[in-house]
């Protein structure tokens, strides 16, 4: 563990101590493999993730495997360990990251990516996957970011692509295994990406180029090598892992109350959101289930709050039933009840007064875009008239303030788009004074821009991007239009979202890039306080890297994508279809009320909402 003295140096020692409660410890000497479970962040934030919650207990369940947690060092934790020439430790046991069998690296964000450099290299671990030998833990990615694993291919030794409950025990049984028949690292990654579905491991493919930078193709080097790999699923989460208790952490956290996933996937179709189309097809849990896994959360952790987890919580199948049975015990106990991610079409008073425990004034609805024509071309599918009906609801029942969240920069967008979200804005102020019973505070309407990143696999994923000066002009010009003290208007940092979609939309040529970053001291650049757009300019200047080609650039509809390597199970030519619709502010029906074909059915599933799955 780290000494006394070290834990003294920093300003929250709780982020490096261990030994908190729930926290599994095993004997490592009686254990077959070792797995370092990193979130690239601070401890705040990774422990407030329900991945590594469900992965952590999923690998501790088996007898002969003991997983770990790692987080990003703080940056005063880093200068200790620099300064004391000490490596990175993981929690449970306290021993050096560098000698554990596994290092899996959960990518949620792309601005992670120098943080996942930095722990390599505070690990003593070497960054470039063909630098290191056997003696050095296999590096795995996983998480959202992996589906477009290019830009941080050469620093990991293998990607798995999906969700992991059953594909990581899969690749750690099989190391078990090839390890005890005397297997190399090399055996063993060929191995797995012969035989596990869902594992990509990039060293295995060659990667040409067309004369003007464009991908040419990818080609596996060996036979038995997938020439794209299909994402894994878990076709049933009712019998799926999903842990009845959790790690206590000794500080406050992001997230300090059960999180309970709810299902999976999203029926809707919002051309902008990668979420929605990888995280497909819908798998629902049953309400039976979550009620008991609630009580065992409950029972284990006394948190006061419970937050129902999905992207689209409103298109639960039996919300009623489950709402119902979760506050016909929680109100007693004086538990909240908290439902993210409600749709502005499907927001009811009913929802509404079973929520009204949560202790807040406020209430947050995403129109993504202000006026009808937009919201077409994104496939929203809401109405002015539904914020107005939901914002109603809102105030009736006690909230005073509603905040908004909108982009900007979407393709086809105009000023009198952008004017559109001052305006609709104004209508929720004025919403406030129609209600009869209304507080008698002064109403507050946040909204809150950010600039829309082109990712992967979204019908979206050809568009450019808009230049950093004209994002910066057009939260400008919707800075002037708002001149209402009622409501406050924030927006998101342009300059970062130009960085994220060069490595959102990047290819391995960027990994030059990310060394050079590393190299320069580049960490946490999700950050406010430590981003800097002039030292990442810098960066691709020296790298010979121009960020246009990645970012502002409209892709080919027959142009190979850096991604193409990758299935998600929604097909090519169901993005196209969707994008053509698009430029033609044509909407798509959701999954519910009729199939439109995207292709993810073929991957199985069960109580799902897509009519092909039934």
């Amino acid at each position: 563990m780290y000494g006394a003295d070290i834990l003294r140096s920093v300003s929250k020692p709780g982020r490096y101590a261990g030994g908190e409660f729930g926290s599994v410890m095993k004997d490592k000497e009686g254990v077959a493999c070792r797995f370092a479970f990193c979130f690239p962040d601070s401890y705040e934030i990774g422990m407030s993730n329900l991945g590594l919650r469900i992965l952590y207990g999923v690998l501790n369940r088996e007898e002969d495997v003991w997983c770990e947690r790692v987080f990003a060092p703080w940056t005063d934790m880093e200068d200790e360990l620099r300064r004391r020439g000490e490596f990175l430790r993981a929690h449970e046991s306290g021993d050096e990251v560098r000698s554990f069998d596994f290092l899996g690296v959960t990518l949620q964000y792309e601005m992670c990516y120098t943080n996942v450099l930095n722990v390599l290299e505070l690990s003593g671990i070497p960054l470039l996957s063909s630098e290191r030998g056997e003696e050095f833990p296999i590096v795995i990615g996983g998480g959202p970011c992996s589906y477009n694993p290019e830009p941080i291919a050469d620093f990991f030794d293998l990607f798995d692509i999906g969700e992991g409950e059953e594909m990581l025990p899969e690749i750690v049984r099989l190391w078990i295994k090839m390890k005890k028949e005397g297997a190399s690292k090399r055996d063993f990654l060929l191995e797995a990406a012969r035989t596990i579905e869902g594992v990509y491991v990039p060293a295995f493919y060659d990667v040409s180029y067309n004369p003007d930078g464009t991908v040419k193709e990818y080609l596996p080097k060996y036979p038995g090598i997938p020439r794209r790999v299909k994402k894994r699923i878990v076709t049933d989460l009712d019998p799926m892992y999903f842990p009845d208790s959790v790690v206590m952490p000794y500080i406050e956290c992001v997230q300090d109350r059960i999180m309970l996933e709810v299902f999976r996937g999203c029926i809707r179709g919002c051309r902008f959101c990668q979420a929605g189309m990888i995280y497909r097809p819908v798998r629902e849990k049953s309400p039976q289930v979550l009620l008991e896994q609630a009580k065992k959360l409950y029972a284990s952790t006394g948190y006061d709050e419970i937050s129902l987890t999905s992207l689209s919580i409103s298109d639960y199948t039996c919300l009623r039933e489950l709402t119902d049975g979760l506050i016909s015990w929680t109100n007693d106990k004086k538990v909240s009840l908290s439902l993210p991610s409600l749709r502005i079409d499907s927001f009811s008073r009913e929802l509404m007064e079973k929520v009204a425990s949560v202790r807040t004034s406020s209430i947050t609805f995403a129109p993504e875009a202000g006026t009808q024509r937009m919201r077409d071309v994104i496939n929203k599918n809401v109405t002015e008239e539904d914020l107005m009906r939901s914002a109603g609801i809102a105030y009736e029942t006690g909230k005073d303030t509603i905040k908004l969240y909108f982009m900007n920069g979407l393709p086809t967008e105009t000023l009198e788009d952008i004017e559109g979200i001052a305006n609709l804005a104004k209508a929720a102020v004025e919403r406030y004074y129609q209600v009869p019973g209304r507080g008698k505070r002064r109403p507050l309407v946040t909204i809150s821009v950010s600039s829309f990143v082109p990712k992967p696999f979204t019908p979206f994923q050809w568009e450019p991007q808009d230049t950093v000066e004209t994002l910066e002009r057009k939260n400008d010009y919707l800075g002037t239009k708002i001149t209402d003290r009622r409501i406050r208007y924030t927006h998101h940092d342009a300059r970062v979202s130009h960085i994220e979609a060069v490595f959102a939309l990047g290819d391995r040529r960027l990994s030059a890039a990310l060394t050079e970053a590393r190299r320069r001291g580049f960490r946490f650049d999700a950050w406010d306080e430590f981003f800097s757009y002039e030292k990442w300019m810098e960066v691709f200047s020296a790298c010979g890297i121009d960020t246009a080609f990645y970012a502002n650039r409209e892709k080919g509809e027959d142009e190979t994508l850096p991604w193409d390597v990758i299935d998600c199970g929604v097909t090519k030519e169901f993005l196209l279809r969707e994008r053509h619709k698009a430029h033609e502010a044509a909407v798509t029906p959701s999954c519910r009320e009729k199939c439109s074909g995207c292709g993810a059915s073929r991957l199985g599933g069960e109580r799902s909402c897509c009519p092909k799955m039934k």
